[in-house]
């Protein structure tokens, strides 16, 4: 089961941002709202999440509302596992 903190955990580690995640909830924007939040780092982001909870994300999975906020993108990791 991924948690919302298992999430901020993750974003942490790939985008490099310290203490900043302990002030995020399930609101906090990604796309647009994180500076560190680009292209490369949903890319990043992806292959964490693939590799700590054994699933593959299809292409075509992969939208902008899954990564609105940090709630949506814990709901999507959970509705793989």
């Amino acid at each position: 089961m991924a948690t919302l903190d298992d999430i901020k955990l993750i974003l942490g580690d790939v985008l490099q941002l310290g203490d900043k995640v302990d002030s995020f909830t399930a609101d906090t924007g990604l796309l647009g709202e994180i500076a560190e939040f680009d292209s490369m780092a949903v890319v990043s982001v992806i292959t964490s999440i693939e590799d700590n909870y054994g699933i593959t994300v299809d292409d075509d999975e992969i939208d902008a509302d899954t990564f609105e906020t940090i709630g949506s993108l814990t709901a999507f990791v959970e509705s793989k596992l």
